[in-house]
């Protein structure tokens, strides 16, 4: 069960591209211990909000809250100090280095020298750290056996699972999914479900995806978007039956399913 206080709230959030509104007066809260979803149609704004939360594109206008207090929006080399981490769609790997550096350069928070030199073992204390680190966050995601390989040997979905484990090096507090059931079988999304509700206790996430029965399956609150705005918001059964949702995205089927 989700505590009441957030740890995120976006207000008023408009990103202009040019004379094209990306997004327009975007609200969205998360709470501690809540997996909110972000759902809409292709172009409809939701990497958009990613981004602006995560430095890559400038808000027109909106502020944004963490923990309770009113913040800059953070530059990405300031996610880390923000305890935020971020999956990408394209996964991200370093496909020359082994999957444990890949990892140990999610944890740069924990390294008192370069993070770039301390993964790649120019400073033995913290090396040995980050490994340490690394490995754990490798275990939790079910693939601990390859941390020495390289990346670029990996199937596509243990490329997730690093990526993921990379995310979660870090510790923190706030994740943000983006896709990360795309391209998996059913078997691996089985994972991803249950590994989402096991750290959701510690970490809140906000999860960008297609793949409605995952949305449905793990979500405790639902935003839809479309062409930049919220059109909706509530619990996957509020809006899986909401008219306006259905129109704009989910199809008449979903009713039948539900």
């Amino acid at each position: 069960m989700s505590s009441s206080h957030p740890v995120l709230s976006i207000s008023h959030l408009s990103v202009n591209f040019g004379g094209l509104k990306a997004l327009s007066d975007v609200n969205l809260e998360l709470r501690r211990g809540e997996v909110v979803g972000l759902i809409g149609p292709n172009g409809a704004g939701k990497t958009t909000v990613f981004n602006a939360l995560c430095g890559i594109v400038k808000p027109a206008e909106g502020s944004l809250s963490l923990y309770g207090e009113l913040v800059k929006w953070p530059k990405p080399h300031q996610l880390v100090d923000h305890k935020l981490s971020r999956t990408l769609q394209g996964v991200g790997l370093f496909p020359d280095l082994s999957v444990s550096e890949n990892v140990m350069i999610g944890a740069q928070r924990f390294a008192r020298s370069n993070f770039f030199s301390s993964a790649l073992g120019r400073n033995g204390k913290d090396e040995k750290k980050l490994q340490e680190r690394a490995q754990s966050a490798l275990e939790r995601v079910y693939v601990g056996t390859v941390s020495e390989r390289r990346a670029d040997t990996l199937s596509y979905p243990d490329t997730k699972r690093v990526a993921i484990a990379r995310a979660l090096v870090s510790e923190p507090e706030i994740l943000l999914l983006d896709e990360p059931a795309g391209g998996l079988g059913a078997q691996d999304i089985e994972w991803l479900n249950g590994l989402i509700r096991n750290i959701k206790s510690k970490t809140s996430i906000i999860i960008v995806e297609h793949h409605m029965d995952v949305v449905m399956s793990v979500c405790d609150r639902i935003y839809v978007l479309n062409f930049g705005q919220i059109i909706a918001t509530g619990t996957p059964n509020e809006v899986r039956n909401n008219d306006a949702v259905i129109e704009a995205y989910l199809g008449t089927h979903s009713k039948a399913r539900s």
